[in-house]
């Protein structure tokens, strides 16, 4: 038996961390987008004398230890072969939901085969990327596409996600090397400042909720954070004279909005750019 899913990528603009002794309730309040590019996964489920995983990313073999956990909650006890192939639109590491996305559109296929529950697929997701601290909000916000706001922290319906209407052009650039999200989410005074910045600006958005101030809080949140490298304030600050521009939360790399062909023209001197939609559809069986 065979299955493919698609499932969007995610950017955040800023959060607040929240903590929980209830996995489901764990994650993150904040805001940001799901894009058009993210993962496509293939999965395939043969009976087997055990339980065994295997993963492929663009082709080569991965550990996938995110993906792994996820598919292991699904399967419980049961003694099946499951092999993935995972295709990413864009580079991990790099705040576009990656590690998400992979680990939901193959969550997604392997319930869909199993005939298991849609919600079971983004619980499983959701718990994997918090026990790998890749991710606290990810799998919260992909649950219906749009641009979100994370108003409760954890996964619906324990937590909850308000949508802002809209599906504009998004022009992303990677501007450095990958920045892993568990070094930053393990360090105590940037999680300190990522929390006194971010709650207040949820509570602000949710009062007042358009894209406008979506990307001007998270501009904000970026620079009051010390999250920006020089690198990224410096993109920011170029493609911001055409349009809406931020970081992409946790990565090297910047999102923006606005005169499309000249962010692309601009942004492409500080690295490889891609264009794409917000995504409005969400995670999908193919």
């Amino acid at each position: 038996m065979d299955a493919k899913a698609f499932c969007p990528g995610h950017i955040t603009g800023f959060f607040q961390i929240c903590d929980s002794d209830d996995i489901l309730s764990m994650g993150s309040r904040g805001a940001g987008l799901c894009i058009t590019l993210g993962a496509t996964s293939s999965v395939k489920v043969e009976d087997s004398a055990k339980q065994q995983i295997s993963v492929m990313i663009d082709g080569k073999e991965s550990k996938a230890e995110v993906t792994t956990e996820a598919l292991r909650y699904i399967l419980g006890h049961a003694k099946s072969r499951v092999e993935v192939n995972t295709t990413l639109d864009l580079p991990q590491s790099q705040g576009f939901g990656m590690s998400a996305a992979g680990s939901l559109s193959s969550a997604l296929a392997l319930a869909h085969l199993l005939g298991k529950d849609r919600q079971m697929a983004f619980e499983a997701a959701h718990i994997a990327e918090i026990k790998w601290k890749c991710g606290l909000g990810d799998v919260s916000a992909i649950h219906g596409g749009g641009i979100t706001i994370r108003k409760k922290p954890g996964l619906p319906p324990k937590g909850e996600v308000i949508r802002i209407p809209g599906a504009p052009d998004v022009v992303l650039a990677v501007v450095g090397a990958r920045l892993l999200t568990r070094d930053v989410l393990s360090d105590a005074q940037k999680r300190n400042a990522i929390n006194a910045s971010g709650s207040r600006k949820v509570d602000a958005l949710v009062k007042s909720p358009s894209i406008e101030k979506l990307m001007e809080f998270s501009a904000d949140f970026a620079s009051e954070t010390g999250l920006a490298s020089r690198r990224i304030l410096e993109a920011m600050g170029a493609a911001s004279k055409l349009g809406m521009a931020s970081m992409s939360m946790l990565g090297n790399s910047v999102f923006a909005m606005g005169d499309v062909p000249g962010l692309e023209a601009v942004l492409s001197g500080f690295g490889r750019t891609w264009t794409c939609k917000v995504d409005t559809e969400g995670p999908m069986i193919l």
